[in-house]
């Protein structure tokens, strides 16, 4: 650990290029100190150079000439709210972005609709990222990042911070970087004085095995990174490139076919106006409205549904709006596709995952449809919807929510309709975010008590499924058999309809026999038999399972099962 040197009177610039400006965060637990009139722009104290070594700032490092340390840096760039401007309706055309984005202007990312243009930054050639798929180019500089150093500088130090100590290529594979790139930023933070080195790792030669730790000079300096926001993690992607990527990997435009359908599907069992009525739907990218009565493979029909697009996309782990990080990837939601032998090398800021499905249930409330900022880290979380991007979203049990369903379907029409999302920052700024999202709509109430003429003509597509008839009941139980391992009983099936369906009037649904055959291996186990479909076994399953509750009947009285 190098000796602290007592900071001179007057403070020299020593950030590796002119500092971001800082926007204002509620929740903030310290603000930073105002600057006096006439002090030089930035935010860290500086520090005397060792001798005979020159003091300059990193990211001129491979400058012919030294700078000029008399010149006053220049002034920060402003960064003005989002221009909310309503879609472009002649179609696709040249890009409406209001202005440059962060790698080298001030004006804010502002998305301009459902264009198709192929995104800026396109895939190598040779290996699996060829062809007119997106394909994020693995950065070769800082400036293809799309961040400054100042931004990467301040991811570095937030990691050396909540880890203690770190290798430099630990570092790197914290941040998704190339390992090059961060040690020239971990270079600019030792001559800095922020960061020493503490030893090597054991292992290999070079700076990546070096194990690093803060000094006490960042002290200060990291208490102001903190109080801006806490996110420890990828380096985000720039909000323009996020945009064009969703472009590029878009869930419209198809071409599902009948016998594609059938192999996604598994061992489901459907009828065929459900293939007739959910194919052209997802060809067309648009949204479906399912209804119907309950337990009868709604939501089982959705996850087979996303099986049928075409291969994986790319989903960042979080993106920079201004100066704003938003988490996108969620482990829980995005399903990861390992690499292939021989895969062309990518950015690794980017997760390469099967398309998504979301669900989303009677949980659901407005407030979860919007960018979700936490004070204590100060950083979001993306809604639901921009989770799933370029997949599925199903609202299941439409109409159960807390909110009312008219409030709810007022949520969704903008975007139905132009394929744009509007979304607000904690600040009150708004901001247009790419809709490109098959969304479906699933419910057991009466659909005329929920929705009205006008979201029905978004929601191009209505399908009702239908209770399954005996042959299919047959057919689920023996599906169901199979995957339990239990030898299926046609007898015992005929007799569990005769006894338990037909004499009472019930009807069938399709996770009956799901339902019914644990209840049986359930009891099986507890009487310690194997589990067989057997009269006996099927009797106690319909006692446990079918019980209907009478309202009338005076309180402390039993249940009747039939």
């Amino acid at each position: 650990m190098e000796t602290a040197v007592a900071p001179p009177a007057a403070p020299t610039p020593v950030l590796s290029g002119p500092p971001r400006p800082r926007v204002g965060v509620t929740g903030m637990t310290a603000a930073l100190p105002p600057r006096p009139p006439g002090a030089v722009t930035g935010s860290r104290p500086a520090l005397p150079p060792e001798p005979d070594e020159p003091d300059f700032p990193t990211e001129r490092r491979g400058s012919s000439s030294p700078p000029d340390r008399r010149a006053p840096p220049p002034a920060p760039a402003t960064l003005p709210s989002v221009i909310v401007a309503p879609p472009d309706r002649r179609g696709p055309g040249p890009s409406q972005y209001s202005g440059p984005d962060r790698r080298g202007g001030a004006a804010s990312p502002q998305y301009s609709g459902p264009e198709r243009r192929t995104p800026r930054r396109s895939g190598e050639e040779g290996g699996a990222g060829p062809g007119d798929r997106f394909w994020p180019s693995q950065p070769r500089t800082l400036g293809e990042t799309g961040l400054n150093t100042t931004f990467v500088e301040e991811l570095v130090l937030k990691a050396l911070f909540f880890a203690g100590e770190m290798r430099g290529m630990d570092i790197a594979a914290r941040l998704q970087l190339p390992t090059a790139l961060v040690d020239d930023v971990i270079e600019g933070l030792r001559r800095q004085k922020y960061i020493d080195i503490r030893g090597g790792g054991g292992s290999g030669v070079g700076k990546s095995t070096m194990i690093y730790q803060l000094t006490t000079f960042v002290t200060d300096v990291l208490r102001q990174v903190l109080d801006r926001n806490r996110y420890n993690g990828p380096a985000p992607v720039p909000f323009l490139e996020w945009a064009a990527a969703v472009k590029k990997q878009t869930v419209r435009g198809n071409r599902i076919t009948r016998a594609r359908m059938q192999d996604k599907f598994g061992d489901l069992i459907i009828k065929d106006y459900i293939f007739d009525g959910i194919g052209p739907a997802m060809n067309s990218g648009r949204a479906i409205f399912f209804y119907g009565p309950p337990g009868n493979g709604k939501t089982a029909i959705c996850q087979g549904m996303v099986n049928c697009f075409d291969g994986d996309i790319f989903i960042p782990h979080a993106i920079l709006i201004d100066d704003f990080v938003v988490r996108i990837f969620d482990a829980n939601l995005h399903k990861v596709v390992e690499d292939e032998p021989g895969t062309s090398p990518y950015d690794r800021r980017w997760v390469r995952c099967r398309r998504p499905l979301v669900v989303v249930g009677g949980e659901l409330t407005l407030e979860m449809l919007d960018l979700v900022y936490s004070p204590e880290v100060k950083y979001y979380e993306a809604p639901f919807q921009m989770k799933a991007s370029n997949g599925m979203l199903l609202i299941d049990d439409f109409g159960r929510q807390k909110v009312s369903p008219k409030d709810l379907l007022n949520r969704w029409i903008v975007p139905l309709e132009s394929d744009i999302d509007m979304l607000t920052l904690h600040t009150g700024k708004k901001l247009q975010v790419p809709f490109d999202v098959f969304a479906a709509f699933s419910t057991n109430l009466d659909p005329s008590d929920l929705v009205d003429d006008a979201f029905l003509r978004r929601v191009r597509y209505k399908l009702e499924v239908q209770r399954p008839d005996e042959e299919q009941f047959h057919d689920i139980f023996q599906v169901m058999c199979r995957k339990r391992g239990v030898p299926y009983n046609a007898a015992a099936v005929d007799y569990l309809i005769d006894a338990h369906y037909r004499p009472v009037g019930r009807p069938f649904a399709a996770c009956q026999p799901r339902d019914l055959l644990d209840q049986v291996i359930d009891m099986a186990h507890y009487q310690g038999q194997e589990p067989r479909l057997t009269t006996e076994l099927l009797d106690s399953a319909v006692r446990g399972y079918f019980v209907r509750f009478d309202k009338d009947k005076p309180a402390g009285t039993s249940a009747s099962a039939r």
